[in-house]
């Protein structure tokens, strides 16, 4: 959740640690703060808010090696004495994720006569390393040694202004990657930190301990084995992770949806059919006895998983069950061999997705896939197979093209998996795949009608709580919105199939919520009408997304919204498009901050 960027070069790189930190402020975070090897001590310098004020707050700093981070709050509230780096002697450490034997090593290190002065876990580290350094003086092997003990999940990097020139750094369940150039060598949570001055990439192994200096590298793993990882150029661009025209990073990704769409699909390229092979060479061999399929997912991406589940349901006959990845390894399941077990995750280092992927692996369930935006991450590297939706970097915290493209992708395995399970004609699947071709046009066209959609938003500026409305696979996309809503404009928000209105949400509806429904003209419409006359019977204000023809007309207390042309199927991916606009446009109307909500990251890798 939190962000680090170290650099070991041949020139100053505080001007490199803070722009890097500035590509990391999507992933959240209450404070910031730097370290490098000054003359004599470390300097270092820490702030509480946008690093911006760390920006100004280091102009004077120079060093050719030093440690930066933006912190998300764990352990300690957002303070200065809480932010990070923490010090202990002669050495400075940042750390991700979450020490869970921390306490117990505390009371230790306070026993030996160390003073904590903040209330955080990462504390403990540094005053570890300070300790071992005593009986075991060369940084590597003591920040070696300390990780041995440490529990939990990490990213750390540590220097030690004693050895100067040395950065070494450490992975447990947290993302960390390097960079390498002919200029220096750096250490990263998000490849976006680093495109600045590399697109050379290592990813680093759960266990793998790294030493940079500015003209060399060298990985071991932490019982000493020394180990090579392969060098990754890296297909981000720095303008893609750039704001562009746009007022905030959400708009711009909301608008990037048809060419996001484009890319993923663009496997099928022009294609009738489509094969297992798109998922991995061993998909025909491991898809070939799949009975059933299990999808995990938190967020915004259970969402899409709910949505798949009526497709793969409905078009291949296969049982699905969707589970909420952090609370499933929680519970005594039933494992099945033959269950295929599908991860998704726009990051692939969602610490929840991957305990619950490896979970289920433990279990013996080893059909695993991966559906995630970022092809070197964990979940992809742990998983059989693999698809990667090629949305581009998402800087938002709140979701949007992930979304569309994790759908468009699970659309294509109901597909595989229909034709694997012989229900899926050729005339059935050549139509399916032009459907999906034409659908960034699709979505071009419901991006023009933000302008009423800015309207109605205005008329949410005032509310307290909101209700979304759905039924069949529209109601995941209910959800969606209503998450969306409360995320950015921080307005309550409640999703509910509309045929539960009258088992309790009801009570609810008042002419102060409005009610926003997803109407499209599928076999559950007639239905749905019903239930909005409901909302409208108890003096409700309905604000219903409908298709051209869905024959709800607009009245007092009714206003409609028609998106130019009926979907069937794949209508959840056009129907989320307003929901993300109606939600965007009503945080600008309260002006919160769209893409930094407050208490929320956007990469979450602690549990």
């Amino acid at each position: 959740m939190c962000g680090i960027v170290a650099a070991a070069a041949g020139n100053n790189i505080v001007p490199v640690l803070v722009e890097g930190l500035k590509k990391l402020e999507y992933r959240g975070y209450d404070s910031a703060g730097l370290a490098v090897i000054g003359d004599r001590k470390i300097d270092r310098v820490r702030s509480v808010g946008r690093v911006a004020e760390l920006e100004s707050a280091s102009a004077a700093t120079s060093s050719p090696t030093g440690i930066a981070h933006t912190r998300w709050a764990t352990h300690g509230v957002p303070s200065e004495r809480n932010a990070h780096p923490h010090i202990s002697g002669s050495i400075a450490v940042v750390h991700n994720g979450i020490i869970e034997n921390y306490e117990s090593l505390r009371s230790e290190l306070t026993a030996q006569g160390y003073v904590f002065t903040s209330d955080t876990d990462t504390e403990t580290i540094a005053h570890l390393v300070e300790s071992l350094l005593k009986t075991e003086p060369d940084l590597f092997r003591a920040v070696q040694l300390a990780c041995r003990r440490l529990i939990g999940a990490y990213a750390i990097a540590v220097i030690d202004h004693q050895q100067a020139g040395r950065i070494i750094v450490s992975r447990e369940g947290s993302p960390l990657l390097l960079g390498l150039s002919d200029t220096g060598n750096y250490a990263a949570s998000d490849a976006s930190a680093l495109l600045q001055v590399t697109r050379n990439m290592v990813y680093l192994e759960n266990g793998d301990i790294a030493e940079l200096t500015a003209t060399s590298v060298r990985i071991e793993r932490l019982d000493g084995t020394p180990v090579e990882r392969p060098v990754h150029v890296s297909q981000l661009s720095a303008a893609a992770v750039e704001l562009g025209n746009y007022r905030h990073y959400m708009q711009k990704e909301i608008f990037e949806q048809p060419e996001a769409l484009a890319n993923t699909l663009e496997i099928v390229g022009g294609s009738k059919s489509i094969q297992p092979g798109i998922f991995g060479a061993e998909a025909s061999n491991l898809l070939q006895d799949v009975d059933h399929i299990l999808i995990l997912a938190c967020g915004t991406s259970a969402h899409s998983g709910m949505t798949a589940r009526y497709w793969l349901e409905a078009v291949a006959g296969v049982p699905c069950t969707v589970e909420i990845a952090s609370e499933y390894r929680y519970r005594t399941s039933v494992a099945n061999p033959r269950q295929l077990i599908v991860a998704i995750s726009q990051s692939g280092e969602t610490a929840d997705t991957l305990a619950a992927l490896r979970h289920a692996k433990s279990l013996g369930q080893l059909k695993t896939l991966a559906i995630c935006n970022v092809p070197e991450s964990a979940i992809v590297r742990e998983s059989a197979l693999r698809f990667i939706t090629r949305a581009g970097p998402e800087i938002g915290v709140a979701s949007t093209k992930a979304f569309t493209t994790q759908l468009a992708a699970l659309f294509l395995l109901t597909l595989v998996m229909a034709k694997v399970r012989n229900r899926l004609s050729a005339d059935q699947e050549s139509a399916y795949i032009d459907q999906l071709r034409h659908l960034p046009v699709a979505v071009n066209k419901v991006l023009m009608l933000e302008k009423d959609i800015e309207i109605w938003a205005r008329r949410f500026a005032d509310k307290h709580h909101a209700l979304f409305l759905g039924r069949g696979r529209h109601y995941p996309i209910a959800l969606e919105g209503a998450l969306k809503l409360k995320e950015i404009s921080y307005i309550h928000a409640e999703a509910y199939p509309a045929g539960e209105l009258k088992h309790g949400p009801l009570a609810l509806v008042d002419a102060s919520m409005p009610v926003i429904s997803v109407a499209p003209a599928d076999d559950l419409l007639e239905k749905l009408k019903s239930n909005l006359q409901e909302v409208r019977a108890r003096g409700g204000e309905l604000y219903v997304f409908a298709d051209a023809d869905s024959e709800i007309p607009e009245s007092e207390g009714v206003h409609m919204l028609r998106l130019p042309e009926h979907y069937g199927l794949l209508s959840p991916i056009l129907h989320v498009i307003p929901l993300q606009l109606l939600s965007y446009h009503a945080a600008l109307v309260k002006g919160t901050d769209v893409d930094k909500p407050r208490n929320l990251a956007k990469s979450v890798t602690v549990e």
